[in-house]
Order: C-alpha cells, then structure tokens, then sequence
C-alpha cells in the first residue's frame, strides 16, 4: 500500500495528547486514578468527545457508555476499529489503556488529514470500565457490545455504597434502559484492533519492539465468604474458636500450594517424561501459565479484640484454556470443603466472572506481521496472560493486538513505562495495518 510511505503518524501530537490525559486523575508520586464512575474518568470523557470532534470523526457515546467516534467509508462495508480503554486501577500506571485510545485516534486522525480515501468506514472507541470496578464487572463496555452482559446483569448492579450501576452510567453519558440496539456483530464490524503495554518484560528481554498477541487467556474471578463466629479474643479458648480469618489465610495458602504442586508435577513430567503427562502440556505452552491469585480480602468486626467472624476475598484463575481453569477451580472446591469442614465455618463461592480464552484472528495477525516487516520493524509473537476488551470483540468478529514493551515489566503501578520510540513503531504497524485491511476484499 503506497500510502502506508507517504503518509506517518505525529508522534509529537501523539506524545502531546499522552501528556494531557495523564493529567487527568493524576496523583503526586506519578501514577493516576482514573477508576470507572470517578470524577476523573468523567473528565477523561469529556476530553476524549472533544478531541474527536476536533480530528473530524463523529461521535457518539452508546447506551453502556462507550465513546465511538467514526469516519465515514465509501462503501456499504462493516468498519475497522481501533481503540483500547481509558479507566486505570486504583493508583496505577499512565500507559495502560490510553497508550491504545490515543493511538487509534492519532491513526485515524492522521488518515483524515491526508485525505485517505477509505472503502470502509474507519474508526476508534474508548471502552467503558476495562478493569475491575467496584461494580465488580469488568471489561464492562466490550463485553455488553459483544452481547455477554444483560440488561438484567447491569441493571441489577451495585457497589458497596449500594450506588446504582444505572446511576454510574448515567453519569457517563450512557443509558442501561436503552441497551436493545447496542450489540455489534460482523456485519457492523469488519476488525478490530488494540494497541496496550505488554504488563510483563518478555518483550523486553528479547530486545523486540512490537509483539503480536496470538490468543488472550481464559478469566475466572468469585467471591469467597467465610462465615465463622466473632467472639471475645480474650476469653474465647483456641478449641472453641470458629475463626474466619484463619480459615481465610488457610485457603489463601492453599491456592499457592495447589499451584506448586502442578508446578512441580509439570517438572518433573517435562524432565523424566512420565508416562502419564498429558502430551498438550510442554514447556513453550501457554498452558503452563495457569496462574490464581488471591486479591480483594476484608474481614469483620475487624478489632483487635474480636476473633474475625466474616472473612470475604476474591480468587482469580487464569490460563489458556477453559479445561485447566475449571480443573483448577474445582481443585479449589474441594480444598474449601476441607477446610470448612475441619475449622467449623461456612464457606459459600459465587462465581462472577467466567471468560473464556480468546483467539486472535489470523487474518488480522498476519496482516501485522506482514505491517511490520514492510515497516522493517522486529517483532514476536505472544500469548496475552493479561485480559482485555479484544477478548470480547474476537467472540463475533476479527480481532488482533499488538503489544510495546513495559520496561521492567511493571505495571498496575505508577512505575509503569513504556519507550515513547516502541509507541511510535507500533503507531507506524497500525496504520500500514489499517490501510492492508481496508484494501482487503473479504465479506466480513
């Protein structure tokens, strides 16, 4: 595509906007808090609707609060869109989801001052509430647009201040009493794409700029209560007690054990070759990286002279595929059941998220790969242990990712970083990308 030489991104005005955005719910020591339904997520919207204006793009800002801004094809066709989120953790880092936001406006704004004559329609979004949120539903925006919320679900939503996720949304422009039109399929959407921080340091370590996500693993998150009994800390023996911390903290440590245990199985399956290792399982496979965490933990009356009587935390499992992750939960299950039983309390489990690992379309992949050797820019390929809203619009239509390295793979903190010249190699990929699909002559 000859345009892909003559026209370039403006890493200045790129650079120009990170800068304001990062502004935006920033914090002293240098990170930002930008959660969904804050003031400052409220603020970053406003500003993001303005600078789309600006480059020409329409906007439009649907029923669950996402901000779309498009410009228009010459032909009937399904759209090519860019985009990433704009919400950050509770006091995290500046790059994670605007690096994407602001890439997708810079290529689209860079094809409309040129005059780029594009068959299909070209466009980015901002997706509402990509991380965990008080609501406790995550990739909220992708996931109503790809069809895997109900009005029901949201509607129904609240946080621990009892506020209305409608409230929340209401706030952000959107309308949960309006989300009948709001699905896409293919035949509104041709591909996607999302630029985001690798969160790890494998491209780092292998000295590569750019990476080509292949897949974006599994998620499953639940509550865990513990309910055991709160009673005087004095007077209370140890044999009567019914403690729901140390139940709590019991479990905990049984996740990491669980994991240890497959860890050390896989090791000694790869080294001895042991009869019974399932062959699927190899030392380059993602589903070696089955991960759980422990996260959220609060218990009650929480005083230093009341034995816990409530313990409630979160458990997340990751991996590449939906098997390993249900093998694992199912483990939890059981280690639960054992140890509710020997301490005396009850232990209920909700699930509240089930995602199931994505692919990459290879279409869009190979079309980046082949970007970035016109561009003569190194990349790898990658699997994704990190989530994000691409998972949920490859569920309907074709979807890809790059990834730019995190220096010393942080991130969800205010050390978060990323090479302003890695950005720039990858504004270069998505723009020879975006022209490659919009020239192709495939029914989406």
């Amino acid at each position: 595509m000859p345009e892909s030489r003559t026209i370039q991104c403006d890493i200045k005005r790129f650079m120009s906007h990170f800068t304001d955005v990062s502004q935006i719910g920033s914090t002293a020591d240098g990170g930002v808090n930008r959660p969904f339904g804050s003031e400052a997520d409220l603020q970053l919207r406003a500003w993001l609707i303005q600078r789309i204006g600006d480059a020409g793009l329409q906007v439009k800002v649907d029923a669950i609060g996402n901000i779309w801004g498009v410009m228009a094809g010459s032909d009937p066709l399904p759209a090519i869109i860019l985009g990433s989120h704009h919400d950050s953790v509770p006091f995290g880092g500046r790059f994670d989801g605007p690096v994407g936001v602001l890439a997708a406006l810079e290529v689209v704004q860079t094809l409309q001052e040129a005059g780029y004559r594009n068959r299909r329609p070209l466009g980015i979004v901002s997706f509402t509430a990509e991380e965990p949120n008080p609501f406790d539903i995550s990739t909220m925006g992708s996931r109503t647009v790809a069809g895997r919320l109900t009005a029901q679900q949201l509607l129904a939503a609240r946080d621990g201040n009892d506020r209305s996720l409608e409230l929340a949304i209401a706030q952000a422009g959107g309308d949960l009493r309006k989300l009948s039109g709001i699905r896409k399929t293919d035949q509104d959407l041709f591909a996607f794409l999302e630029l985001h921080i690798e969160q790890g340091r494998r491209l780092e370590s292998a000295g590569v700029a750019v990476g080509v996500v292949t897949g974006i693993c599994g998620i499953y998150r639940e509550l865990v209560s513990v309910t055991g009994e709160a009673n005087h800390a004095g007077t209370t023996r140890l044999t009567d007690r019914r403690d729901a911390l140390l139940a709590g903290s019991e479990l905990t440590l049984g996740v990491e054990r669980l994991l240890l245990d497959r860890l050390s199985w896989r090791s000694r399956a790869a080294n001895n070759r042991e009869e019974n290792a399932p062959a699927a399982i190899s030392r380059d496979s993602p589903e070696e990286e089955l991960i759980a965490t422990v996260g959220r933990f609060t218990i009650a009356p929480n005083a230093p002279n009341i034995i816990p009587g409530q313990c409630d935390f979160t458990v997340e499992i990751r991996g590449a595929s939906s098997s390993a992750i249900h093998s694992f939960a199912a483990e939890f299950g059981t280690l639960a059941k054992r140890i509710g039983a020997a301490r005396g309390v009850q232990i209920s489990r909700r699930v509240i998220l089930d995602q199931a690992p994505e692919a990459m379309d290879g279409t869009v992949t190979d079309t980046l790969r082949a970007a970035a050797a016109a561009m003569h820019i190194p990349c790898c390929d990658l699997f994704s242990m990190a989530g994000h809203d691409a998972t949920h619009i490859a569920s309907f239509t074709k979807a890809g990712m790059l990834f730019v390295p995190s220096i010393g793979g942080k991130s969800h903190c205010k050390e978060e970083e990323t090479r302003m010249d890695d950005i720039a190699s990858a504004l270069a990929i998505l723009l020879e990308t975006t022209l490659r699909l919009d020239g192709l002559d495939i029914d989406a």
